[in-house]
């Protein structure tokens, strides 16, 4: 297990290394300083404008700003803000609870209405329950999480005044945004679940669960949903890794403390280092997380620990 984890790993590591690259060319071609950031808006003579860009690598040629950003991220260095002038790791690190905390609590939320929901539409197939749950399901999936979150905030906050719009005090807090960021994801899970137990439906041992005089449900909670649910972890796991960057707009929305409102305020200024270093910071979670749903195979169905691990 340990030799699987270890070859997923390294095959994620040219997938980080692209993102680096591309990233570290997209903000070089993008319009604006980042003097300004350094700068703060003050004004500065020509000199001292030359003498920031030595002091912070600006006037290097491209490939040597990059190896120079490469080689401290492999020593956890991820620069030091041109904002701030504080260290960019430990501005993550301070930041990233939050962020993780929001997309947890999406993912659940996603698995738990999706798992629900798809199993009620497979069991009612081709009917008018099973028509709107796949209605709903695109609906949600359609909807841009900006504009759920803007709603969410004008019925349950200004008209209802159940939960508050905006902040980090507290799991009532967190519901909004969890729920704001939790439906788009829900209504893929849906589907994907319903496909499944569909399938797992039509095999030989459940028509015998039938036959033994089990009841509908207890054969789809019991049996066919643990059949089914690799599919649904797999599509949990890596929506993890999306729901993490999609917190980004969602935090924006909420005023939430995070790595999202963090990225915001870093390209609003070009401050280089933050942009690099939180945009990082996410690809790694996203390879980890893919890591982790391959080892959860093993878990959920004993069979995966008994396929030999292709070359």
């Amino acid at each position: 297990m340990t030799a699987v984890i270890a070859k997923r790993l390294l095959a994620g590591i040219p997938t980080a290394l692209g993102v680096t690259v591309i990233l570290f060319v997209a903000l070089r071609l993008l319009p604006g300083d980042p003097l300004a950031a350094i700068l703060g808006g003050a004004s500065a003579t020509p000199d001292v404008v030359a003498d920031l860009r030595r002091q912070f690598g600006l006037d290097d040629p491209l490939p040597v700003q990059y190896w120079t950003f490469l080689t401290s991220a492999l020593a956890l260095d991820l620069g030091t803000s041109y904002a701030t002038r504080q260290p960019v790791t430990s501005m993550i690190a301070a930041e990233i609870g939050p962020t993780m905390q929001l997309a947890l609590a999406a993912a659940a939320i996603s698995a738990v209405v999706g798992m629900v929901l798809g199993c009620v539409a497979a069991m009612h197939r081709n009917g008018a329950v099973d028509s709107l749950v796949r209605v709903l399901s695109l609906v949600t999936t359609a909807m841009p999480s900006f504009w759920v979150g803007l709603l969410l905030i004008m019925v349950f906050s200004f008209g209802l005044g159940l939960l508050p719009a905006t902040g980090n005090d507290g799991l009532r807090a967190l519901v909004l945004p969890a729920v704001t960021l939790g439906l788009s994801a829900a209504g893929t899970v849906t589907r994907l679940v319903r496909n499944s137990v569909i399938e797992v439906l039509g095999d030989t041992f459940v028509t015998a669960l039938h036959a033994k005089g089990l009841r509908p449900r207890v054969v789809v909670m019991k049996h066919v949903l643990r059949n089914a649910v690799i599919p649904t972890v797999t599509i949990v796991g890596l929506q993890l890794g999306a729901l993490v960057a999609g917190a980004v707009i969602v935090e924006a929305v909420f005023t939430r403390q995070g790595l999202g409102r963090m990225l915001v305020q870093a390209i609003g200024s070009n401050d280089y280092p933050v942009i690099q270093g939180v945009v990082l910071v996410i690809a790694v979670i996203y390879i980890v997380i893919n890591v982790l749903v391959d080892v959860s195979y093993a878990v959920i169905d004993p069979r995966v620990r008994m396929t030999p691990a292709r070359s």
